[in-house]
């Protein structure tokens, strides 16, 4: 790792991790259709959160990646909070009703949707952290292969934590979770492989150039 205040494969990636903290929750407000099931857009900006924290842990080590999961939680709840503010200021008479409406769905939500988002992310992203970290240090084997196994791991316990949390004994769980499980464990073992070998691979190439320069 480069010497000095950062190295700049861990600040960009930084950078772009905060951004999607913040951005899952307005993802999260649409539902997409995948085939037969119905997921909240939402997974799409935490599938990139988990492949970014295990690029981190693979270049940086767990440490670093654990205290990248931990400040993670001050753009969300900074996020809520503005969100909250924002929703109870007066609208401008000028504005139009359908998007008042638009965005006032948008910055609303529910006591235990709030609770629950920030519990299953940091129970995840940490989980995410702590089984790419171990298969490494114990097995080894290829990036593609312990990113594909954590990734799917922490995405099926997040599933569980948030609609638990979010929306226990609201209605019937089981079909809603069994489909958002399904498809999160799906994307995971497709996507976060080659996500976390291109970010891992990326950060290395950004922090060798700063050790080139004279």
């Amino acid at each position: 790792m480069p010497k000095g205040l950062f190295a700049p494969g861990l600040f960009a990636i930084a950078i772009f991790y905060g951004g999607m903290c913040t951005f899952a929750g307005v993802l999260g407000n649409k539902q997409v259709a995948l085939g037969p099931l119905a997921v909240e857009a939402g997974m799409f900006a935490f599938l990139t959160l988990v492949a970014m924290g295990g690029a981190i842990a693979e270049v940086y080590g767990k440490g670093t990646a654990n205290k990248l999961v931990l400040w993670g939680f001050a753009p969300i709840f900074a996020s809520i909070l503005l969100s909250i503010f924002v929703l109870e200021l007066p609208a401008s008479p000028e504005m139009d009703p359908d998007r008042l409406n638009a965005i006032q769905t948008i910055l609303g939500g529910t006591w235990r949707i709030w609770i629950a988002g920030p519990i299953a992310y940091g129970i995840s992203q940490l989980l995410n952290v702590t089984v790419i970290s171990a298969i490494r240090e114990k097995f080894g084997g290829p990036i593609w292969l312990r990113a594909g196994i954590a990734g799917a791991l922490s995405q099926a316990v997040d599933t569980v934590i948030f609609i638990t949390v979010a929306f226990y004994g609201v209605f019937p769980i089981a079909p809603l979770m069994a489909g958002q499980m399904l498809a999160k464990v799906v994307l995971s073992l497709i996507a976060i492989p080659p996500l976390v070998s291109g970010l891992a691979a990326l950060a290395r190439k950004l922090d060798s150039r700063r050790r080139l320069r004279p």
